[in-house]
């Protein structure tokens, strides 16, 4: 209860981006805003497209069903419905309905009166979808490089283009990438398990203070980064990592054709392993 009176003081008129006073309002907890109304619509029938694609095949079991993207022979046409159009027109809703929700962010936040640091961040989960269904495809010349809608397909997809690089992993963005995504899930793994430590004592125990958590930290790796730089760090390295992925799959196939073990041949190149050694 004591949330939700705080929250009251928030519900204030005014930081709309379109619509004005129109959906200027809150449903139960969830503000709405002309970018909710958006977000709801293309969510909607993005959903009912791909019910409606999974009718046309010949499964309802949700491993198996695929919306595939167009044959890359008809390159940036539109294809009939049944040969890849429902394809892209779902992946228009789906563009929709995440840049609406990310825009319906900003609007919560000028409510607010707080940074863009939320919506900025979902930003580049945004960019990392695009570079997989808008980005590489433009590049490679046709909407078929884009992936397919299923979960089965979808996987495939994935694993045929790291053996088409024959070692993704070798791929340098994707390297960078990995270590963000390790490195963000133990920073805010030890955190979180820290704030679990500290808010939940043994019977009879007390609730620790932050100096607590502070202590702790500098007593076991010399370091506290601080309660709001633990969250600066991790908004850092989930965006690092979310960014460095989308620059892994763009850069494959549009840039880089070979194998990704064959770039690594520069280091093997380097003048400095020609250099005579004295003995």
């Amino acid at each position: 209860m004591g949330m939700l009176s705080f929250e009251q003081k928030y519900r204030v008129r005014g930081g709309t981006l379109l619509g004005g006073d129109l959906f200027d309002f809150w449903v139960g907890n969830f503000y709405c805003g002309f970018f909710g109304v958006t977000t709801i619509f293309f969510a909607a029938l993005g959903t009912a497209l791909i019910v409606y694609g999974a009718s046309m095949g010949d499964t309802w079991n949700i491993w198996q069903i695929s919306i595939n993207p167009p044959s890359i022979s008809y390159g940036f046409a539109i294809a009939p419905m049944e040969e890849g159009g429902l394809w892209q027109i779902i992946t228009l809703c789906a563009i929709g309905a995440f840049v609406s929700w990310a825009l319906r962010q900003v609007e919560i936040s000028r409510k607010l009166g707080m940074g863009l640091h939320i919506p900025i961040a979902f930003s580049f989960a945004i960019l990392a979808y695009l570079s997989l269904v808008l980005i590489r495809p433009v590049l490679m010349g046709a909407w078929g490089y884009g992936f397919p809608y299923g979960i089965i397909t979808h996987l495939d997809w994935v694993s045929n283009v790291g053996y088409q690089h024959l070692a993704f992993h070798y791929n340098p963005a994707h390297m960078i990438a990995i270590t963000f995504f390790f490195t963000n899930c133990f920073a805010l793994a030890m955190h979180g398990s820290l704030i679990l430590a500290v808010t939940n004592p043994s019977d009879g125990g007390a609730i620790k203070t932050a100096e607590h958590e502070n202590s702790f930290f500098r007593d076991n790796i010399g370091y506290s980064i601080g309660a709001l730089g633990i969250h600066r760090l991790g908004m850092f390295l989930a965006v690092s990592a979310a960014f460095w992925s989308a620059v892994c799959i763009v850069i494959s196939g549009p840039f880089w054709q070979g194998s990704w073990i064959a770039w690594w041949d520069w280091w093997l190149e380097m003048p400095i392993w020609s250099f005579p050694f004295a003995g």
